[in-house]
């Protein structure tokens, strides 16, 4: 049974250069922030930066894991605090968790977790499952 208070077994997510390409080929998001550190520099990031909608599909598939399928997904959201960083020939964790925060029948919400390099990237991130 699942209670208030449930953790969620936490799921590590590795980011790198070469999921970063093909994100941007698969989206057709091919901003230079996303693949040129050069560029990312000229504009004031630290380095490279994930597509934020890869971030929320990563912690989104950490949710339809858990539910057991999309179907089960009732509401999923999150605001962007951070950026993932991910420097050359390097790939970086993105740690998901959550934490069962209400459950009401078959309704259960779900207060998410994202970090990467121990950084808070996601805030206000959560998800309503029917189980």
């Amino acid at each position: 049974m699942i209670e208030v208070g449930t953790i969620l077994e936490e799921k590590i997510f590795y980011v790198d250069r070469a999921m970063l390409k093909a994100y941007a080929d698969a989206s057709g998001d091919q901003n230079p922030i996303h693949q040129n550190e050069e560029f990312a520099l000229s504009v004031g990031l630290p380095n490279v930066i994930a597509h934020g909608m890869l971030t929320m599909a990563l912690v989104g598939k950490f949710v339809t894991d858990w539910a057991g399928g999309s179907a089960a997904v009732k509401e999923f959201s999150g605001r962007f605090v951070k950026p993932v960083i991910v420097p050359a020939d390097q790939k970086v964790d993105l740690t998901v968790s959550g934490v069962v925060s209400e459950v009401d029948g078959e309704r259960i919400k779900i207060d998410l977790s994202a970090t990467s390099a121990g950084v808070k990237v996601l805030g206000m991130s959560k998800a309503v499952v029917v189980k």
